[in-house]
């Protein structure tokens, strides 16, 4: 509708022109299509208007709406140094995660920066060479940065850093890429708090030295809160008109010496700074490693994250909260792609709507994907479990999922012996069943009278078997699934009259 007001504008102005200076002289045409360009190139106040931003789903806030498509985020991505590092070749990276269908990436703000030996991650795209670590602060001209080069004046801002920064977000907005900008990080040790910019060591403007536990805190950081909080408003600030970023308050506060109350303090802010915004971003927040019951949610937090959530029994644990529950971290369990397939497939059929695998496949200079790490690496990531994890968002958005929710009825406890079944379900019209273990040679599905369109989907492959359709008629069925190994996916469809 914008446009075609816009394009009736353009227009309206154009026929005036015309009708100005179609009597004139013919030395004048050249001053009519000057002026007819100029006006062109102006916009009504409606057009500029703030695009909105991905939010939680109305008709179903475990999930997400983003350019009012119901919407889930699942991806295998880069170890969160995009931006920071100016080695990274991003339009590569966010091309690579669109040719597989994915449409998620997450990155730090510069805030945090880790040594080249962090974790035992080889090549770690959050450990930038000398001379190519980005971040919001200016340099000045004192000598003297733990990382090299001149230390950082935090009343200063690089533009350097915010032009990559809107690239890179304008770069995965291009593709259908959601990005999570997490602002702050814990300092596991003195080794990342060493080379931080808000170490007064590494800065011009007389910060205290101070433990790395009191960096997040309201009450022992010294200034560096009010320095917090202007980053914040800076960033807010400049990514206020694009749709595809949510704000992740902190990476893993549960380290650290992170205070609930400092993480609550920064979703103030970011509301704050946003209040005179038409449309508002996610805030997102990171509770646990593995899985947690939420107390006292904060009110302005939309997302709730956890790192590691295998099995996934946090969802379960907080899905009456109707918000969107997400493992944005996972990737410390080994190399093995099955690993991580299974791990995102139980996840998003367990009700979650956001799944990040840790992908170490991704490097400067490995933009595609396509580093062959270690075996010694923490965890895995290639190009054949990119596009495993695309099977995985086709199959779910292949159903009418807003209108889904977790269901233990469809299969008796116990009935599938060595396996475990994670189900999302419409009762009665449509169930997305994913099987991990190995299945007995027939068990019994609960389906309302009717008859169903039975496919069995090959997680690795991407390939439907077994196609049939069933008819329930005492509300027991009978179900053969096909050899497979470790695991398989079923969908069950009611059958509409004529469909095949």
């Amino acid at each position: 509708m914008k446009a075609n007001r816009l394009a009736s504008y353009h227009l309206r102005i154009a026929l005036m022109l015309f009708s100005y200076f179609q009597y004139m002289k013919a030395k004048y045409i050249l001053l009519y299509f000057c002026m007819l360009a100029f006006i062109l190139s102006l916009t009504p106040a409606e057009a500029k208007a703030q695009s909105k931003p991905i939010s939680l789903n109305p008709a179903n806030p475990h999930y997400f709406l983003y350019k009012n498509k119901p919407t889930v985020l699942i991806t295998s991505g880069e170890h969160y140094g995009a931006v920071l590092n100016t080695d990274f070749d991003y339009t590569t990276y966010v091309d690579e995660l669109q040719s597989k269908g994915l449409n998620l990436t997450r990155t730090f703000s510069g805030s945090y920066v880790e040594p080249s030996n962090a974790f035992n991650i080889s090549k770690n795209t959050l450990a930038p060479g000398p001379g190519k670590f980005l971040c919001p602060w200016k340099r000045s001209n004192v000598p003297g940065y733990a990382g090299g080069g001149n230390k950082f004046d935090l009343s200063k801002w690089d533009e350097a850093y915010f032009k990559r920064l809107k690239d890179f977000v304008a770069a995965a907005r291009s593709k259908g890429v959601i990005v999570e900008f997490t602002l702050f990080c814990p300092f596991y040790g003195d080794e990342q708090w060493m080379l931080s910019p808000m170490n007064g060591r590494n800065n011009v403007n007389g910060i205290d030295t101070m433990p790395r536990t009191d960096v997040y805190t309201l009450d022992k950081n010294r200034r560096l809160l009010a320095v917090q909080e202007k980053l914040v408003h800076k960033i807010v600030s400049e990514l206020k008109d694009d749709d595809n970023v949510m704000y992740e308050i902190c990476n893993e506060p549960y380290f650290g010496g992170v205070t609930m109350e400092w993480q609550h303090h920064i979703a103030e802010v970011i509301t704050e700074a946003e209040k005179d915004f038409p449309f508002k971003h996610l805030i997102t927040q990171n509770i646990a490693n593995a899985h947690a019951k939420i107390k006292d949610p904060f009110p302005g937090v939309s997302v709730f994250n956890f790192h590691y959530a295998w099995p996934p029994v946090t969802v379960a644990m907080n899905y009456q909260l109707n918000k969107a529950i997400g493992d944005n971290e996972t990737g410390f369990r080994g190399n093995s792609d099955s690993t991580y397939r299974m791990e995102g497939w139980r996840f998003i059929l367990a009700g979650g709507s956001l799944y990040n695998n840790l992908d170490y496949s991704f490097t400067a200079g490995n933009e595609k994907g396509t580093y062959h790490y270690p075996s010694t690496q923490p965890g895995g990531g290639s190009d054949s479990l990119r596009m495993q994890l695309s099977f995985l968002k086709k199959f779910i958005e292949g159903f009418d999922f807003i209108h889904m929710n977790p269901d233990s009825s469809l299969i008796s406890k116990g009935s599938l012996l060595r396996a475990e079944a994670t189900v999302l379900a419409r009762p009665g019209k449509q169930y997305a069943v994913y099987f991990y273990g190995t299945l007995p040679s027939s068990f019994e599905l609960h389906l309302p009278p009717g008859k169903y369109l039975l496919s069995w989907m090959d997680t690795k492959t991407g390939e439907y078997k077994n196609r049939k359709v069933i008819t329930s008629s005492n509300c027991k069925v009978t179900a053969s699934p096909p050899a497979y190994t470790g695991d398989m996916a079923l969908r069950i469809i009611r059958k509409k009259a004529n469909q095949y």
